[in-house]
């Protein structure tokens, strides 16, 4: 899949972008794409641009798990550059399609709008697409990956996205997910890095020189652990092997089969983009919501009416307030990934504050799904290639945040 790259100037307020090619004798480090948190949807939107003659701007949804990019059909269309891939062909079959369409010629895929629960089969396409690139630690160009693959689906997955959005980019462990195409494109190794917060954060793919992007060198503070698989083979979301859960050190007495992952797939914990705050099985949550209060009462905080969705809230009228730590015990008690007060907790007004953790019912295929709330200023570095794992835990505790990302000027997906 590895194509010819070239490298464009880069202007974040045009709508559209002339394609002007300029070379140069390296190819870039990096790959950066601003993210910003939609305040209403919860939701994380990222940027790129497509099309041959003129690279318009596409604002996406982040599904970490997400198998490939979709997008809508009618956005897409006017690409002089866009083709369809046949069925039957090396291309169609690298993307798992779930049959053809137009009289069997043309290769087909399920997309999905996990937000409403929507799908629709769309029509895999090929068309150039551009993203930011690092080179010297600098950034401001984009270089074109030519012969994306993405599907080309219908505007009526497009409810209940984000505002502008047209479509969804998944980062899952496929084939066709952006880091993959990516590494075949560029000649990276199969990682890639996600640092979101509140406000603006980041997905780069590349080498390690962009932890220079943040204020601080996080590198020596990361922690690894192993992405785990089905019994089957690889899984397209990630999924990490919690064995315990402790609050202010106490473990938690839990069924800890159900932090297992079965044999039909069933338990585990999940990472996710797509759930704003991490939700729990019905019986773990029971034992963490009443675990987590006898531990807040001993430190002093007081219990008041809770405010949906959330199930456990407290006063912030308290002089000198403290809140318990979670820690996420993973392969041994050497390694657990520490969540701080920044992340356990969602200020809903001036008054109250909320345990940032949801029940997920009984239902829910994992067993817990660290959401975005929990993701916020935590620096993940996913490599597919060895399957680990990297986190910091929270960039606050060495005074910096996933804001602190060295951007262009008003590199926001929401200005154009």
């Amino acid at each position: 899949m590895a194509s010819l790259v070239q490298f464009l100037p880069l202007f974040p307020f045009f709508f559209l972008i002339s394609f002007s090619v300029s070379h140069g004798p390296f190819l870039p480090k990096a790959i950066i794409l601003p993210v910003n948190k939609d305040p209403s949807t919860f939701q994380y939107v990222t940027q790129l641009y497509m099309g041959a003659n003129h690279l318009a701007p596409i604002k996406l949804v982040v599904n970490l798990g997400g198998s490939f990019l979709w997008a809508d059909c009618g956005l897409t269309s006017d690409s002089s550059s866009q083709k369809l891939v046949p069925c039957n062909s090396l291309k169609c079959s690298m993307a798992k399609p779930n049959g053809c369409t137009n009289d069997n010629k043309i290769c087909g895929l399920k997309s999905e709008n996990p937000f409403t629960r929507l799908a629709a089969t769309g029509e895999l396409a090929e068309d150039m697409f551009a993203v930011e690139f690092i080179d010297e630690l600098k950034t401001g160009s984009v270089a074109s990956i030519h012969q994306f693959l993405f599907s080309c689906t219908s505007s009526t997955l497009l409810q209940g996205l984000a505002r502008g959005a047209k479509g969804m980019l998944g980062l899952g462990n496929s084939r066709i997910a952006l880091p993959s195409q990516l590494s075949d494109t560029f000649g990276f190794q199969r990682k890639f890095a996600i640092c979101l917060s509140s406000s603006n954060g980041a997905i780069i793919s590349g080498e390690s020189p962009y932890l220079s992007l943040l204020s601080h060198d996080v590198s020596r503070s990361m922690l690894y652990t192993p992405l785990i698989s089905s019994r089957d083979g690889v899984l397209e979301e990630y999924y990490i092997n919690v064995k315990s859960l402790k609050i202010n050190g106490n473990k938690l007495s839990l069924n800890t089969s159900l932090l297992t992952m079965d044999g039909e797939g069933h338990g585990g914990t999940k990472i996710s983009t797509i759930s704003p705050f991490t939700t729990m099985k019905t019986s773990i949550y029971k034992t963490f919501v009443e675990s987590y209060e006898i531990f807040g009462f001993s430190m002093g905080l007081t219990k008041v009416e809770p405010i949906a969705p959330f199930g456990l809230c407290f006063s912030t009228k308290v002089e000198g307030l403290n809140v318990p730590s979670i820690d996420l015990v993973l392969q041994s008690e050497m390694v657990k990934w520490r969540i701080y007060e920044s992340n356990s907790m969602v200020k809903v007004s001036d008054e109250v504050m909320c345990l940032g953790f949801l029940d997920g019912g009984v239902n829910q295929k994992a067993s817990i799904v660290i959401g975005g709330h929990q993701l916020e200023d935590n620096l993940l570095e996913f490599n597919l290639g060895t399957s680990m794992l990297g986190f910091t835990s929270s960039l606050a505790m060495v005074e910096t945040s996933c804001s602190d990302f060295m951007f262009t000027k008003d590199s926001s997906v929401f200005d154009t």
